[in-house]
């Protein structure tokens, strides 16, 4: 197995799990929450070493906060940043059982 690295569990924060995300999952496509500063060559390695699978594309998402207000108090939803991985045909990475 290749080594594992501390930064990577860094930039790999947590698997998304939607309805969106698990229809793209049929697609051979899973979403992670990630880092804000990870670059895609980053996010690819990271999960390549991670899950141990071949990854062919990764799309970034930047999710832009929102100002909300509960209770008659303002509060914001910090901006958040989203990776798309496709993996190879014939690769799967099973999101629930964890790390």
């Amino acid at each position: 197995m290749k080594t594992m690295d501390a930064r990577h569990y860094d930039i790999i924060i947590a698997p998304v799990v939607t309805e969106k995300a698990t229809m793209a999952s049929e697609h051979n496509k899973v979403v992670f929450k990630v880092a804000a500063k990870a670059t895609k060559p980053q996010i690819k390695d990271a999960i390549e070493k991670l899950f141990d699978v071949k990854v062919k594309s990764v799309n970034t998402i930047v999710r832009k906060g929102k100002v909300k207000v509960f209770r008659g108090q303002f509060g914001s939803h910090s901006d958040s940043k989203r990776a798309i991985v496709t993996l190879v045909e014939g690769q799967s990475i099973d999101v629930t059982t964890g790390l």
